[in-house]
């Protein structure tokens, strides 16, 4: 079924023609697709059109054009679907060219190694380096998302004179306040971890040492495209703003399955907003944002319903094994980016 959807994504899409082509009705079509890849096929095609129409604005072609090849009905029509999945509208991203999450053609990959990062890119680093020299420097701070990504880094040594550190969390998941890192955050955070606050502390808070002492010129935030990332991405930028940081901000933004950069200076002043918007009342934004935040905002705010299309999966899914199951939710749920123990105790609730 998706290789035939892929092979027809700029034709005008017809559930009957997909359901003859199988042999099998309609609604076994629909209903197998859904309870195999965890999205309805209508849904995987919006997507799938939407992403694929990038790559024709990048090439600075007519949107008109565009939208009548992706068969909309008008470029008024491909305009607000753009806008409902992006945040932005198409002219918009011609003229700023900002980071979106991937959607790619689903594969049935059973051991999900096509979505674990490989951090060992030492010539993408290198190439960042011969751009942008200054932004390894003594003076700049990287802060890069989690343990694994930090020793990578550390190991390889490749990030000149300037200081790194881990971010070490999941905001995208247990309560959190208002103010961010303060001694509220602290118990809070490690209340909804089950973590004691010591170790707590010696996780997440020690790792960061520098960001809360040392004064730098840029910090520079490496962060992936999914939806774990972004919220903690969207935790720091709240904590640059609460503490008053005047340096430049960039973002380093690369996909989970390969480590292709795509950097962007970003301008603080209304991300603690967003935070207490998104993180703190579970409500839409109000301001406007980069495409791959708003994108993982529409995902943290899904997940946070009883019947979100992770838990539906796994339901339909709950014979399978653990360990099987949470293979394959890496494989169909790269945009959430939730790591074992997410999926972990999130099965066992489900379960």
């Amino acid at each position: 079924m998706v290789d035939w959807i892929e092979d027809h994504l700029k034709d005008h899409f017809s559930l009957d023609e997909l359901s003859n082509y199988m042999g099998y009705s309609p609604y076994y079509c629909s209903f197998k697709f859904h309870q195999v890849t965890g999205i309805s096929i209508r849904r995987y095609i919006l997507l799938r059109r939407l992403y694929l129409s990038i790559e024709d604005l990048e090439q600075d072609r007519k949107i008109i054009d565009i939208a009548f090849e992706y068969d909309y009905s008008s470029q008024e029509a491909y305009s607000r679907a753009f806008k409902a999945v992006f945040g932005i509208n198409p002219r918009e991203y011609q003229l700023n060219r900002l980071p979106v999450q991937s959607f790619f053609k689903l594969t049935m990959n059973a051991d999900g190694e096509g979505y674990k990062m490989n951090f060992s890119r030492k010539v993408e680093v290198e190439q960042l380096q011969r751009e942008k020299g200054e932004l390894f420097d003594k003076d700049v701070l990287n802060i890069l998302n989690g343990q694994v990504m930090y020793e990578d880094f550390k190991d390889n040594r490749l990030m000149g004179d300037s200081d790194y550190a881990p971010f070490n969390e999941a905001m995208c998941v247990n309560a959190t306040t208002a103010q961010i890192f303060d001694q509220e955050f602290i118990e809070t955070r490690a209340a909804g971890h089950h973590e004691s606050v010591e170790n707590y502390i010696q996780k997440v808070i020690v790792p960061l040492y520098g960001l809360f002492h040392k004064e730098y010129k840029c910090i520079v935030l490496w962060f992936g495209e999914d939806m774990f990332c972004q919220m903690n991405l969207l935790t720091l930028l709240s904590y640059l703003e609460q503490s008053g940081y005047e340096g430049k901000v960039f973002l380093n933004c690369f996909r989970e399955d390969e480590f292709k950069v795509n950097q962007i200076e970003l301008k603080l002043g209304h991300y603690c907003t967003t935070y207490r918007e998104v993180l703190i009342n579970h409500n839409k934004p109000s301001c406007e944002l980069l495409p791959v935040m708003y994108q993982a905002i529409g995902i943290y705010l899904d997940m946070l319903k009883e019947d979100n299309a992770v838990v539906r999966y796994i339901s339909k899914n709950k014979d399978l094994p653990t360990s099987e199951l949470i293979q394959r939710l890496f494989g169909l749920f790269p945009t959430v980016g939730y790591g074992d123990s997410q999926y972990i105790e999130l099965i066992n609730k489900t379960k």
